[in-house]
């Protein structure tokens, strides 16, 4: 159905990677792409240290991920694409016209929930997140 996914968040360095990895996992053997980018994306940035641990402890190793901003040829060149919270749905569809109708929330699947931004936050606050990616990757997996 899909061939390729685009996770999109701020900063590119907490929510969308660890998303994108975590979708990676989830969809191993399917043939679905898999990036992410952020709407102000820290560019050439590692994920966020406290997101790389908690996804260590999962099993998913983040290590080569570099941050990058999201364009024009990156919605074109995605199937779908999934963000964080409303407002970058409705950033994301205003900048980029072409992303209406395929551009959604990755907490859909499960009643819509908004992704909350655990930057600069608690261990606690990069947990409770994971557990939302976790099982909203869950969710999409059947979509996907």
């Amino acid at each position: 159905m899909f061939d390729s996914v685009l996770v999109v968040c701020a900063g590119n360095i907490c929510r969308s990677p660890t998303a994108e990895y975590v979708l990676k996992s989830k969809l191993h053997g399917k043939n679905i792409a898999v990036c992410s980018a952020g709407l102000t994306a820290l560019e050439g940035k590692p994920a966020d240290a406290m997101a790389q641990k908690i996804t260590l402890e999962h099993g998913i190793n983040m290590a080569a991920h570099a941050g990058r901003q999201i364009s024009s040829s990156l919605v074109m060149q995605n199937s779908v694409i999934l963000v964080m919270e409303q407002r970058h749905l409705d950033d994301l569809c205003s900048r980029y016209p072409q992303a209406r109708g395929k551009t959604f929330l990755l907490g859909k699947w499960i009643g819509d929930k908004e992704i909350p931004d655990p930057y600069r936050q608690s261990e606690e606050a990069f947990k409770h997140v994971y557990d939302l990616i976790d099982s909203a990757c869950s969710a999409w997996q059947k979509y996907l």
